[in-house]
Parts: structure tokens; sequence; C-alpha cells
């Protein structure tokens, strides 16, 4: 079968969405983007063992928020549902599964990939859409401010676009609001869409800390401070107040 582009897709495949929805900035965001463009809206996310697995109860008082601070968003949101994918983290010898320091590999990317894992996640997203009608399938993958992760590449969405559509036999879009942007946008987005209050609540209960630390607060939100991921949280929040003074 074929598969069209996302504008010649017909009206009715842009009416419901499943975000794949970590608790993080950028899931987040992509989840407010999703809110404001689809009239139902469903959540998924997975426990594969992550060290970080504080971001499991981080997603559950962002949705609670998000139901609270933006009610015309509330009536869109639907069900949410989290996956055992115990499995990747037995297979995978990665930092975000195993207790082990950053570093890079001779393969030029971090020990922080986890292989398989977004190829994974969007499988088994595509096979609860196909059960639950939901036509697109919505992530916060990125190659504008990244690690160099294979799985996070527009090629490597569209092509698993094209994979799910044809052996589901059902016509997905994988839609990826942040694959050209860098994490300061990312700010300037959720504040575009959300405002201050979206601003603060990504800061206040998004969680993106490698190593799960809820207790050092800064201005741009919980973490360590010191690994890739807070560090390139921290550069873009800085970047977006820069922007946003100027």
């Amino acid at each position: 079968m074929n598969t069209p582009a996302a504008t010649s897709l017909p009206q009715r495949a842009h009416s419901a969405a499943l975000v794949l929805f970590s608790g993080g900035q950028d899931s987040t965001t992509c989840l407010a983007q999703a809110l404001s463009k689809y009239e139902r809206v469903e959540t998924i996310a997975f426990d594969y063992g992550q060290r970080h697995k504080v971001e499991l109860q981080a997603r559950l008082n962002v949705l609670r928020e998000i139901k609270t601070l933006f009610p015309h968003w509330a009536a869109r949101l639907g069900q949410d549902h989290l996956l055992d994918l115990a499995v990747l983290g037995q297979v995978s010898e990665s930092s975000l599964t195993r207790d082990m320091a950053f570093k890079m590999e001779g393969s030029g990317l971090p020990n922080t990939f986890v292989p398989g894992r977004n190829l994974l996640f969007l499988t088994l997203a595509a096979a609860l859409a196909y059960r639950r009608d939901l036509q697109v399938l919505v992530t916060g993958v990125c190659e504008t401010d990244f690690s160099g992760y294979p799985d996070c590449r527009d090629d490597t969405m569209k092509a698993m676009q094209l994979a799910l559509s044809l052996g589901m036999d059902k016509r997905f879009l994988i839609e990826t609001p942040l694959m050209w942007i860098d994490k300061s946008e990312t700010w300037a987005m959720a504040h575009a869409l959300g405002g201050q209050p979206l601003v603060a609540l990504i800061i206040e209960h998004t969680h993106t800390c490698y190593l799960g630390d809820r207790v050092h607060r800064h201005a741009w939100g919980y973490g360590c401070g010191q690994c890739p991921a807070c560090e390139l949280r921290a550069r873009g929040h800085a970047r977006y107040l820069l922007t946003n003074q100027a």
C-alpha cells in the first residue's frame, strides 16, 4: 500500500493522536502541541528498567497539572497507557539501564544510547494505536540538539512510518514537532502553546536528568546538573531566557 505525505492524508486521519510521553520536557511540549491540534489525544510510556525511573511518576504529575491548568486541553486528553518493556533493559548495555559512568563509545555514540529503544517504542505505540483507532503517533525525537542517536533521525522516522503503515495495513503518520529545532526553541514553543503557566509546569514537574535527581532545583528544573541531559536542558533554557530578554 502507498503511504501518502501528511498533507494528503484525509482529514479524519488528523482527529486523534497517541503521544509517546515520558514526562520530560520534550514529550510534554509535544503533548501540548497535540492537545492544541487534535480532538482526542492519548498518551503512552514504557518502563524499560531505566535508571531515571522517577520520570514515570513525573509524567503522572504533568498529566494532572495539565488537566488542572488547561481545562480546554483536559477535555481532549484521553486514556494514559504504561507498558512493561523490561526486556529492553535486559538486552541493552547502556548507562541508562546500567549503573555505569556516562562516556563516548568507540562508535562515536554516547553510552546513553539504548539500541532499538525508539524503534520498539514506535512499534508498540502503533500496535496500541491500531486498536484504539489513533492515526497519528507523536514523538519528541530531534536531529538538531541530540547526541547522534540513529533512532532519532528524520530518515529513521520516515522509514518507521512506512514500515508500520505497510506492516499493519493502516495509514500512520509519525509526527516529530521538535525534529528541526534546538532546546531553546523547544522552550519557546512551550511558551507559544501555553504561555508562562506551561513553561512553569515544565520547569517544576517534568524530568530530564539521567540520574533521576529530584532533589537539586535549578532555574530550568530538577536534576544533577552534570549529566548530558541536564547540561542540554540548562543550556537551552539559558539561551531561551536571553532570546526572550532581547
